[in-house]
């Protein structure tokens, strides 16, 4: 199939390499690819237009960026690099006999295939629970939370009744990682200091911001100093911290804790993840987040030109047990991905096993409060938040997305106000 569309390559016809995912880890790989010298030509699929930077998106869920400020066209990241041809279309499903990506109707031939498709929220068996908790994963679903959060202040505006007030004022966090600690914190002082001036009838600093966590501790990722430390700040947000409790049920008027009915107008969760249909397009066994089994090249079993990078990859790790899904490893392998392609492509000796070097954990709790664990360096408080702040912009894609994301922190800041607090989109009712 090599040459099928593809261009030459001196006398030697490119391999065709189809990347399915725009995200950390199929962006990585395009990069990486594209910067060799090997015979390849890269086709890299997404369903959107743009590659997003997940780790902000709680940010545009509250007010704090708008969805530019962390997103860029992936056509303008592969502008000045022709092997790479992207296209916007919805994979349906892997023809693995044929060696071909499915895209309804269309079909596009590969000699290698990553698929970095990433993950969804994961309700543990109980999908009825999405339409009342919607999870963190997209631009529209950060859009969508900002739009039910927002409305939640303006409807406990207008309400008569105390006991309903103070339901619309109650918000409801489910998971205690990393988005779920940024959630709680980022809402609780959007709460306590960017709206308290703007309403007249309501107190919004007797705002409620419950975080649910079923696990021993907070940030289980994280040392446990620093979980502790997580759980001491959002407790001075004003956040209600609630360890080692399960969600029975998610309702339209609140939640069940063991068993208990929360009300709360807004229930957002962050509890877990699951990979998408990527097992059943390959045919292979999966893993019960979904994920799929991959080897020490990252390559599926019986499938040496498939290659699985990111949230669905199942990547066995001696010092971890597991890869954690998180962008830095993402990232690793699908550099590590595109070596390996290269090295076959050209002839040449593979780059060995993939070796994930573990960069650190890092989460932030509101303003002047993160904690970063590096291994035997670990920090909290002021410095962390700054360095937090730093790492992120870092790793932002293009000039201008640095410039405005560092423009509308310093802004909110020093005025304590954001300005992304619009309420877009339908406006449904009340789940």
């Amino acid at each position: 199939m090599a040459g099928c569309g593809a261009p030459m390559t001196g006398s030697q016809p490119a391999a065709s390499v189809v990347i399915v995912g725009a995200g950390f880890g199929g962006l990585a790989a395009a990069k990486a690819l594209a910067r060799t010298r090997a015979p390849v030509a890269i086709t890299l699929i997404d369903r959107q237009n743009y590659h997003l930077f997940q780790p902000l998106l709680y940010q545009v869920a509250t007010a704090g960026l708008s969805p530019g400020d962390i997103a860029w066209p992936v056509r303008g990241v592969f502008r000045n690099q022709p092997a790479v041809l992207v296209q916007l279309a919805e994979v349906t499903g892997v023809d693995t006999a044929q060696r071909a990506v499915l895209l309804g109707d269309r079909r596009v031939p590969y000699d290698y295939l990553i698929l970095a498709t990433g993950a969804r929220h994961n309700y543990y068996g109980h999908p009825e629970w999405e339409p009342h908790a919607p999870g963190l994963k997209s631009v529209e679903d950060a859009t969508a939370i900002r739009r039910r959060i927002l409305l939640a202040f303006e409807r406990a505006e207008m309400a008569e009744d105390a006991a309903e007030r103070q339901r619309l004022l109650t918000f409801v966090v489910i998971g205690g990682g990393p988005t779920g600690v940024e959630l709680a914190g980022a809402i609780s002082e959007l709460a306590r200091k960017v709206l308290a001036a703007d309403f007249r009838r309501i107190n919004t600093r007797t705002t409620r911001v419950i975080l649910v966590e079923a696990g021993p501790r907070l940030l289980p990722a994280f040392a446990p100093a620093l979980a502790d430390y997580a759980a001491r700040a959002l407790g001075r947000l004003g956040v209600e911290v609630q360890i080692g409790r399960r969600i029975t049920a998610c309702e339209a008027g609140g939640v069940r804790i063991d068993g208990e009915l929360q009300p709360a107008a807004t229930t957002l969760w962050a509890a877990g993840v699951q990979a998408g249909p990527l097992a059943s397009w390959l045919g292979v066994p999966a893993d019960s987040q979904g994920r799929v089994t991959v080897g020490p090249d990252l390559s599926v079993p019986g499938l040496p030109e498939v290659f699985v990078v990111g949230d669905a990859a199942r990547i066995a790790d001696a010092a971890l047990g597991f890869v954690p899904g998180i962008a830095p490893a993402a990232k690793q392998a699908g550099r590590h991905v595109a070596a390996v392609i290269a090295a076959r492509s050209a002839g040449q000796r593979g780059p060995g096993p993939f070796r994930y070097h573990h960069q650190g954990n890092l989460a932030t709790i509101g303003r002047h409060s993160a904690v970063i664990d590096l291994g035997r360096l670990r920090l909290r408080g002021y410095l962390a938040w700054w360095l937090w702040g730093g790492a992120h912009v870092f790793f932002l894609i293009g000039v201008r997305n640095r410039i405005m994301v560092i423009v509308q922190w310093l802004w909110s800041y020093l005025m304590f106000q954001r300005g992304a607090r619009l309420i877009t989109g339908q406006q449904e009712r009340e789940s």
